[in-house]
């Protein structure tokens, strides 16, 4: 089987949001697996200088006209978060604390906090919408909790980002393919495209 596909992503980008809902079933298509990589965008945005679309005033309209109309495109449900963007720190360490015990169950969690975040609107900042999606995917509200608070899981978690800026990640979402990058939900029918043909 070719090497799995890299997901780097940030529970508070509607474009993560979007792959999110893509990527696995375009995957399994062309026998494929992926690898789901949360990462802090505001760390990364802070490392490199920059700042998201929706803090640059000549952008922010546009994106957020964006947002939804490829929510639309994709045939996804989308509210806009009232708060936007949010500290994505609680739910990214919930998901490697689950994603080191049960592979599958840190995936579901993760299309909970996207999908609370992104058809509810709810708030995913917060610790305790985060115990409430994991429960809700299977885990153990204690237990999470816990994991959540570890130190091992947050230096796991910087060391994801710093990894992701390592490798030449500037936003989210970011997917590496046979080692090429594509950013954006926008480039996913080139990733289809690729997985099809073999690269191009």
């Amino acid at each position: 089987m070719s090497e799995p596909i890299l997901f780097y992503f940030d529970f508070t980008s509607p474009y993560s949001y979007i792959v999110s809902e893509k990527i696995d079933a375009l995957a399994e298509a062309r026998g494929r697996q992926v690898r789901w990589r949360p990462i802090l965008l505001g760390a990364v945005f802070k490392a490199l200088g920059t700042v998201s679309l929706v803090k640059q005033p000549d952008k922010a309209g546009y994106s957020l006209r964006d947002f939804l109309r490829s929510a639309r495109f994709h045939g996804l449900p989308y509210v806009h978060p009232a708060d936007f963007p949010v500290s994505t720190v609680a739910p990214a360490r919930a998901y490697y604390w689950l994603h080191g015990r049960d592979c599958a169950l840190a995936r579901r969690f993760a299309h909970g906090v996207f999908r609370a975040a992104f058809v509810d609107g709810r708030d995913i900042s917060t610790a305790a919408t985060t115990l409430d999606v994991a429960v809700a995917a299977g885990a153990d509200r204690a237990d999470i909790e816990a994991g959540m608070n570890d130190p091992a899981i947050k230096d796991r978690l910087r060391a994801e980002t710093d990894a992701a800026l390592a490798a030449g990640v500037f936003g989210a979402p970011w997917l590496v393919v046979d080692g090429e990058p594509f950013w954006g939900a926008d480039r996913l029918p080139q990733v289809e495209h690729w997985l099809r043909t073999g690269g191009f």
